[in-house]
């Protein structure tokens, strides 16, 4: 489980509630007591259309954060394509990089992660955000996504990264738009077959806005929960390897009512 703690005035979800250090620090640790096993920091916003930050301001945002809950004991994964910030804040104790461009974002990242041995998220996307909804085109978005993808892959691995340390994420959202979406995850099969752990990251992202109020008016962010945590638990009873959300425990336990399902009775 890898719970969101953006440090950012911006994010389409919660922009601004953790923008303070000491308040960012008290909900990571929240979502640790609630059973994350990563708190995955970010201090740059990837919502479509928005503008980048310069990298003093993205690691001024959240080294304080990591090292705060480093120090708490608590594993940090850091979400950032910027291979200065992954650098600052693996030498502070963070064990993961979230890297939304796949390592396309910065041509040092993914010798810096090899080298350091931390493990290492790759997901999908096209171009910044400032402008990856135009570049939401595809003849077949499930082969061109996991050809990219696997691209991203070959490339994680050739620098070093080791294999048992590389998850991929098909970047539900990123450079895609609600159809595209639902068809990444109806034929998720196609990213299984790439052959490392997958992570889900669905939480109340506007396609799922759509689904519940409709085009033009689509639910806010925090009443999706319902239908994430429904997400969550489809694709944990398909053994993915993480889901990474906003509200930690209501995805936790349909992780454990999935999990003692699929148990025999005598497991108790």
């Amino acid at each position: 489980m890898v719970g969101i703690l953006n440090v950012t005035p911006d994010s389409f979800s919660d922009g601004g509630r953790w923008a303070d250090p000491a308040a960012a620090l008290g909900h990571g640790l929240r979502l640790a007591a609630d059973g994350a096993d990563l708190v995955d920091v970010g201090g740059e916003s990837t919502r479509p259309g928005a503008a980048r930050v310069a990298p003093a301001d993205e690691l001024a945002r959240v080294l304080p954060v990591v090292e705060g809950l480093v120090a708490a004991g608590v594993p940090v994964s850091v979400d950032t394509s910027r291979a200065s910030v992954a650098a600052a804040c693996l030498a502070a104790g963070a064990s993961w990089i979230n890297d939304v461009t796949g390592g396309l974002g910065d041509p040092e990242m993914l010798d810096l992660v090899a080298a350091s041995g931390a493990g290492y998220i790759a997901m999908h996307t096209r171009g910044e955000s400032s402008d990856m909804a135009d570049r939401a085109h595809y003849s077949d978005v499930v082969g061109e996504v996991a050809a990219e993808l696997a691209a991203r892959r070959d490339a994680a691995l050739a620098a070093g990264i080791a294999a048992d340390r590389l998850v991929l994420d098909p970047g539900v959202g990123f450079a895609k738009n609600a159809s595209h979406n639902w068809e990444i995850l109806q034929r998720w099969d196609a990213f299984e077959a790439l052959g490392q752990p997958l992570l889900l990251a669905v939480s109340r992202k506007a396609f799922l806005g759509r689904l519940l109020g409709g085009d033009d008016t689509p639910v806010p962010p925090a009443e999706r929960d319902d239908a994430s945590v429904a997400l969550t638990a489809v694709f944990a009873a398909r053994g993915v390897w993480g889901v990474r959300v906003h509200p930690v425990k209501s995805h936790v336990d349909a992780v454990r009512a999935v999990s003692r399902l699929t148990r025999s009775e005598g497991d108790d």
